[in-house]
C-alpha cells in the first residue's frame, strides 16, 4: 500500500528535521542527519547545503508496518512556493510544521490555502518545544483563529519535556469531542452506552480522512521527540487511497520534469489508478495531434538513490525515461492535464551573459530550466534580443545563477527584477477578425466582457455549428490564450475577461486552420480597443506585528506604499497590522521593517492576486508599448477584393462593413 505524505512549513519550522527522524525511526536509515550538519537525506543539491533550505522537492520511502510512505520534502521558502504547490498536488496527505515560538508565519498560511484548495487531508506538529519562547498553547490558539477551530490533539506536552499521547487513554473529553462531529458517537454517548477504543479510531479516521478535523501533535524534532506518537497517528489514521485493479484504466499525472546527470529526461509521475511497465506506450496529445513514446526505464527514487522496476502501481511515485516529449501538468491515460495553479510569479527579470556566448546556447539552458520549473516561462524578446523569465523573488535568481554554474558551466547575472502587471476591460464590448489575404478565409466575432478579479480567461460560444463548424469553433477558441497575451496598455497579459463566439464564417475550399488563428487575435484586439482598459499589479496581504510604539510609523509607511490596513489587533505589548500592498511598493519593506524595529518586528507577505495599479499613467509611460507598431497583435481586418488584399482598420471595421 503506497501512501504519499507531505512535510510542508514555513522556513525554518523543522520540517527536513522531521522527515530525518521519521526515516530513522522506521530504520530507513542509520542515523538521522541534520540541517547544520549538511548531511540530510534530500537536501543533498550544493546550494541547498549552501543556505541550509529546502530548495527543490525530493521524496524517500519509509515502510511502517503494512504500509510504504512516499515522504515529500517541499521548500518552505516563499521564493520556490511554484515548486511546493507543484508537489501539494500528488500528496495523499500532509503535515504542517510549525515551531512552537515563531507560530504561524506567512508561507504557513500559503500552505494552508493550498491544502485546502486540494482538499488533503492535514495533520499538525507544533516543533521545537525546547526553545526559549515556546509556546504551545498560543499556537493552538493561533491556528483555532487563523485556519480551523476543529483541532483534535493527540499529542501534547508535559512539565518534563515528554509528550503525553491522548490515544493511550481515551479519555471522556476524547469522546466528547468526537462526539461534536459524529451522531453515531454522540448518541451512543448520551444513552451511556460504552464506546469501544476501535470504534472511536475508526470514527476519528473517517472525520480526518473527510477534512473534518485536524489532528495536532507536538515535540522536538532534533531529540526525536514525539516523532514515535506522530508514527503512530499516520499508521492509525492514513488510509491506503489506491487499489491494484487490471480492469481500471491507466491514469496518472506528470508532476516533475528533472534532467540527470547523463542529460537523460526523467518525467515523474504519480500513478492514480492501473500498472505501468516498461515499453509501455504513452499518448501525447499536442497541438491537436497524438504522439505515442515508449518507455524505456521505470526508476523508483528514495533521495538520489534509485532501483529499477519492471512495473508500477497505482499510488506509486515514479519516474520514467523515454518520455521526450512530456511535460509538468500532463495527464497520462485517462488524466485530463493540469496548468492552473494559484501561486504565480509577480516578477520578471532579464538574463545577462557575456557578448561572447551564443544566445541561443543562453536560451536552450532556460528553456530546459522552464521544462523543470514551467513558472519561469522564459521568452526570447526578439526586437529587444533579449531573454526574460518570471520569478517569485530575488533568493530565486540567486539560486538560477548558481544552478546555471553548477550544471551548465555558464556565468550569467540578472536584471533589476521587474513587476509583472496585467491588463483587463472595464464594460462590455464585441470584437470582429477577418482574415481573407487570397486563398485564405476566416471570420470570427466575440462578445467580450470583464469578470471578477481573479477570473482568469473564460469562454463559451453562441455560435450555431450551422454558420461555423465544431472544427473552426475549436481552432479560434484554442488560439484565445495566445490572442490574449498582450493588452494594449503595456502589452502585458490580458485577464480577467470572458469570451462569447456569436459568429463566424468560413470557405469550403480555401480555409485552413491557420487563418483562424489570424481571426482570432484580430477579433480579440479590435475589440478591446473599443473599450476602456484597465492596467492591473500584483498585491501582497500583509501581517505584521510590531511593538505598540511603532504601530504608527508602520501605518504611515503603508499608506504611503499605497496600501490599506484594516482594525489593529492588539497583543499585550505587540500589535498586529494585516491589510493589502501592492507588491511594487513593499518589496523592500521587511529589510527597512528589520532596520526601525532592531530585529523584533515580523512581517509576512502572501499573494493576493491582482488589482487596479496604483500608478498606472507612470507605467505606461515607463514602458512605452506601442500597440500600433506591434504586428504580431493587430485589430486590422485584411478583406480580398477582385484578387487584391486590403487591409481595414480595428477602428474603421463597422464603416467597412
Amino acid at each position: 500500500m503506497y501512501k504519499t505524505i507531505g512535510m510542508v512549513a514555513h522556513v525554518d519550522a523543522g520540517k527536513t528535521t522531521i522527515l530525518e527522524q521519521i526515516l530513522f525511526h522506521t530504520n530507513s536509515i542509520k542515523k538521522a542527519g541534520r540541517v547544520d550538519n549538511k548531511n540530510t537525506v534530500l537536501d543533498y543539491h550544493n546550494i541547498e547545503k549552501q543556505r541550509g533550505i529546502t530548495i527543490f522537492s525530493d521524496q524517500a520511502i519509509a515502510t511502517y508496518k503494512d504500509s510504504t510512505y512516499q515522504l515529500v520534502d517541499t521548500p518552505g521558502h516563499v521564493d520556490f512556493s511554484t515548486e511546493m504547490e507543484r508537489a501539494i498536488r500528488i500528496l495523499d496527505y500532509a503535515i504542517i510544521i510549525i515551531s512552537a515560538v515563531e507560530g504561524i508565519e506567512g508561507h504557513t498560511e500559503t500552505v494552508w490555502q493550498l491544502l485546502r484548495k486540494y482538499n488533503i487531508p492535514t495533520i499538525f506538529f507544533i516543533n521545537k518545544l525546547d526553545r526559549i519562547g515556546a509556546n504551545f498553547q498560543n499556537v493552538i490558539e493561533e491556528i483555532s483563529n487563523n485556519f480551523t477551530k476543529n483541532i483534535m490533539i493527540l499529542s501534547k506536552p508535559t512539565n518534563d519535556n515528554n509528550i503525553s499521547y491522548i490515544l493511550d487513554d481515551i479519555s471522556t473529553e476524547t469522546i466528547e469531542f468526537v462526539a461534536d462531529y459524529d451522531d453515531t458517537i454522540l448518541n451512543k454517548y448520551l444513552d451511556g452506552i460504552e464506546i469501544r477504543t476501535p470504534e472511536l479510531i475508526d470514527t476519528i479516521r473517517d472525520l480526518f480522512n473527510n477534512n473534518t478535523i485536524y489532528p495536532c501533535l507536538s515535540g522536538i524534532a532534533l531529540k526525536g521527540i514525539g516523532i514515535d506518537e506522530l508514527l503512530r497517528t499516520i499508521d492509525l489514521l492514513v488510509e491506503p487511497k489506491y487499489e491494484s485493479n487490471n480492469e481500471l484504466p491507466l491514469a496518472g499525472t506528470v508532476y516533475k520534469i528533472k534532467y540527470d546527470d547523463d542529460g537523460n529526461k526523467l518525467t515523474f509521475i504519480k500513478l492514480y489508478t492501473g500498472t505501468l511497465e516498461v515499453k509501455n506506450t504513452i499518448t501525447h496529445k499536442l497541438s491537436g495531434k497524438e504522439i505515442i513514446e515508449k518507455i524505456n526505464e521505470i526508476r523508483i527514487y528514495n533521495g538520489t538513490k534509485y532501483n529499477n522496476s519492471d512495473i508500477a502501481y497505482p499510488g506509486q511515485l515514479i519516474a520514467v525515461t523515454g518520455l521526450n516529449l512530456s511535460y509538468v501538468g500532463e495527464g497520462i491515460g485517462d488524466m485530463n492535464d493540469f496548468n492552473s495553479y494559484m501561486l504565480i510569479p509577480t516578477l520578471k527579470s532579464k538574463v545577462i551573459y557575456s557578448i561572447e556566448e551564443n544566445p541561443k546556447d543562453i536560451l536552450k539552458i532556460f528553456e530546459i530550466l522552464t521544462e523543470e520549473n514551467p513558472s519561469l516561462d522564459v521568452v526570447w524578446i526578439e526586437e529587444l534580443k533579449e531573454i526574460h523569465i518570471k520569478v517569485m523573488g530575488t533568493i530565486q535568481l540567486e539560486v538560477l545563477i548558481h544552478v546555471v554554474m553548477e550544471r551548465f558551466g555558464k556565468t550569467i547575472e540578472f536584471g533589476t527584477p521587474e513587476i509583472l502587471y496585467k491588463e483587463t476591460i472595464s464594460s462590455k464590448t464585441h470584437g470582429f477578425g477577418h482574415f481573407e489575404p487570397l486563398k485564405h478565409y476566416a471570420e470570427v466575432e466575440y462578445d467580450i466582457k470583464p469578470v471578477n478579479r481573479g477570473s482568469g480567461i473564460s469562454y463559451d460560444s453562441i455560435c450555431s455549428v450551422d454558420i461555423l463548424h465544431k472544427r473552426w469553433q475549436r481552432l479560434s477558441e484554442k488560439n484565445i490564450p495566445d490572442a490574449c497575451k498582450k493588452g494594449i496598455l503595456t502589452g502585458s497579459p490580458l485577464t480577467d475577461i470572458h469570451l462569447t463566439l456569436t459568429t463566424g464564417k468560413s470557405h469550403v475550399k480555401h480555409t485552413s486552420g491557420g487563418d483562424f488563428r489570424q481571426a482570432t487575435f484580430r477579433a480579440v484586439r479590435q475589440g478591446i480597443e473599443k473599450t476602456d482598459n484597465i492596467l492591473l499589479e500584483p498585491y501582497y496581504h500583509f501581517k505584521i506585528k510590531v511593538e505598540k510604539h511603532l504601530s504608527g510609523r508602520v501605518i504611515t509607511d503603508i499608506n504611503k506604499m499605497h496600501g490599506t490596513v484594516e482594525n489593529p489587533i492588539n497583543k499585550g505589548e505587540h500589535i498586529i497590522l494585516i491589510g493589502k500592498v501592492p507588491v511594487s511598493t513593499a518589496m523592500d519593506y521587511p529589510s527597512q521593517l528589520a532596520s526601525f524595529s532592531s530585529g523584533k518586528g515580523s512581517i509576512s507577505f502572501v499573494f493576493d492576486g491582482y488589482n487596479t495599479c496604483h500608478n498606472t499613467d507612470e507605467v505606461i509611460k515607463r514602458i512605452g508599448y506601442n500597440k500600433s507598431a506591434d504586428k504580431d497583435y493587430t485589430s486590422s481586418s485584411i478583406f480580398c477584393s477582385h484578387g487584391k488584399a486590403y487591409t481595414v482598420k480595428g477602428c474603421d471595421i463597422e464603416n467597412n462593413n
